[in-house]
């Protein structure tokens, strides 16, 4: 197994990208994207927190803690990459602006054909290699092909198929799930994953880079620009749940895997995304408790 993925590791990537990426069209309508003229604030201050203050923070965070390498690398592919498309359903649970949610996801996700190769280019080039240079146009051509094109015609089946959209998109999305775990198989099988080089300290640390990204998010929405509690959760949703999805896709294209040659590097930025994953989902619950424990204490004391 360990093997056959190296040498297929970028059909792997396409394949949970492009089956993930069709599901979440199949859960969109052009109506989706009115958000931006019914809420130009909350939208337009959900796009610059994405946009703007992640790459910041994410910026400050490698700054302080000096991480290099395929952590920092992973680190500033999780700033470039857009929301993902369970911030929705977890916006939805914490009783959010679901609406906000989807539109913020759908712009960043349309955006991210010039915003994620910018993103990486600002956070990462000065540690590549000085004859390195950024495949800008390769990224934005996967992004076209991979993610752009797959989510139309996810768009495309729910408006010609709409009593059946709901079912294909939560299949699209279990085989999507399905490519992801076949990744961490055919990565952990082949030894490119390996907690003991990864480290106790960076688990740590990517648990607190969450912490920060999350409270920052929400002081900034709820505390400075004075969003509605509802759009405020809308927001720190999509910064807290990112498209590792597309990480996992333009990981592949930066640094792939070949048989027999030890790349450091790649292996590291693979288990950052993928541990970012994981703890994006239990950072994700444990915000739904907490606003719904606030919620109740504004519902108890009206």
């Amino acid at each position: 197994m360990g093997a056959f993925y190296i040498q297929n590791e970028y059909w792997f990537s396409v394949f949970q990208l492009v089956t993930a990426m069709i599901g979440m069209g199949a859960t969109l309508t052009p109506k989706d994207f009115r958000e931006i003229l019914l809420e130009p604030k909350a939208v337009t201050s959900g796009l610059a927190i994405q946009l703007v203050l992640v790459p910041l923070i994410t910026f400050f965070f490698i700054a302080a803690f000096g991480l290099v390498g395929g952590v920092a690398f992973g680190l500033a592919m999780i700033a470039a990459i857009p929301g993902g498309s369970t911030s929705n359903i977890f916006t939805h649970f914490a009783k959010g602006n679901v609406a906000l949610s989807v539109a913020i996801t759908a712009i960043t996700t349309l955006a991210c054909l010039v915003t994620t190769p910018f993103i990486l280019g600002l956070l990462i080039s000065a540690d590549m290699p000085a004859d390195f240079i950024m495949p800008t146009g390769r990224i934005m051509k996967e992004i076209t092909l991979n993610l752009l094109l797959p989510l139309s015609l996810g768009m495309l089946y729910l408006r010609f198929f709409p009593g059946t959209a709901e079912v294909f998109s939560k299949w699209c999305v279990r085989i999507s799930m399905f490519g992801l775990l076949m990744i961490i198989v055919g990565a952990a099988s082949s030894g490119r994953l390996d907690i003991k080089v990864f480290g106790l300290t960076n688990v740590a640390l990517m648990a607190l880079f969450i912490l920060v990204m999350a409270l920052a998010s929400w002081l900034v929405s709820w505390g400075v620009l004075r969003l509605s509690q509802r759009d405020a959760i809308a927001v720190d949703m999509e910064v807290v749940v990112r498209n590792i999805n597309l990480g996992l896709m333009v990981k592949v294209l930066l640094f792939p895997a070949v048989e027999g040659q030890p790349d450091p590097v790649g292996d590291m930025m693979l288990f950052t995304l993928l541990l970012y994953g994981a703890l994006q989902t239990f950072a994700a619950i444990g915000l739904v408790g907490l606003k719904r424990y606030q919620q109740k204490g504004v519902l108890k004391a009206a």
